[in-house]
């Protein structure tokens, strides 16, 4: 049992894989946030775009 312990104290493995874990999930975070504020512009733009576009023709 000693053993064990001192074998499961001197392993990394776990710690590199909840480390891979954490930098995935912030990863995704990031890039969930990023398509969430350029999908809210570009709509913004639409808009302002085909506002433009239909106050033209209204001439």
């Amino acid at each position: 049992m000693i053993k064990f312990i001192k074998n499961f104290r001197h392993d990394e493995d776990g710690a590199v894989t909840v480390d891979w874990v954490v930098l995935t999930a912030a990863v995704v975070g990031l890039a969930i946030a990023a398509y969430s504020t350029i999908e809210r512009q570009s709509n913004r733009l639409i808009r302002a775009a085909a506002g433009a576009v239909a106050a033209e023709n209204d001439f």
